[in-house]
């Protein structure tokens, strides 16, 4: 089953709508999926020191302090449930993620498991572990754990390569009318919106499976 997931890697309902739909999918007999991720740029004009995170949500979507902490629990008890750590106390800052989602469509063209690999490390770098996913040196290090060349990946980093089609990609993202991540298109058919939980998933694989 083709999965293509629209998202960013500072979204925390992102990375519980992922390790949801793997869970989900894990419960149906026979399902595989085939992952394929494409850009969402939460802060595309964040500087590169990026920007204190309860400034940033306050100023963003008017949260009250109360509303913020009310928000960060609901998230550290999903991911948890899903065996995914969330560590508010690390994650103090919000990063641009241009340069991350370059790497990640590199690596999707080079097909494989290593997209997968490199999404998920970036999602842990940044909420379990507070890391800068927008640093060239911690960027380098995820990317050639990931599998992904050292000298190919540095050299990335250095210029502005795949700069142009991650724009295209998210130009085509906001052309379907894609405003809001995670957005998960099923077999380029179905559209799934939001960090769902496991149960709403598995129906929904099933669903498209006996349909098809």
């Amino acid at each position: 089953m083709r999965i293509d997931f629209i998202s960013d890697v500072v979204c925390p309902w992102c990375a519980i709508g992922l390790y949801s739909l793997e869970a989900a999918a894990a419960r149906i007999q026979g399902l595989a999926l085939e992952l394929h991720f494409h850009p969402f740029e939460l802060n595309p004009d964040l500087g590169p020191e990026g920007q204190d995170i309860e400034e940033h949500l306050a100023q963003k979507y008017g949260a009250s302090p109360a509303q913020l902490a009310g928000s960060r629990q609901a998230i550290r008890e999903r991911g948890a449930a899903l065996g995914f750590t969330f560590s508010m106390e690390a994650r103090s800052r919000i990063y641009n993620t241009r340069d991350a989602h370059r790497l990640l469509h590199w690596a999707g063209e080079l097909g494989g498991d290593v997209q997968r690999t490199l999404k998920l490390a970036l999602l842990k770098a940044y909420f379990t572990d507070g890391r800068n996913v927008s640093d060239a040196a911690v960027l380098l290090e995820l990317a050639t754990a990931a599998g992904l060349p050292e000298g190919d990946a540095r050299e990335l980093l250095a210029g502005d390569r795949y700069a142009a089609e991650v724009q295209a990609a998210e130009r085509q993202v906001q052309a379907q009318g894609i405003s809001s991540v995670p957005a998960i298109i099923v077999n380029q058919r179905h559209l799934i919106q939001g960090g769902q939980p496991v149960e709403v998933f598995e129906q929904a694989l099933r669903q498209i499976m006996a349909e098809a």
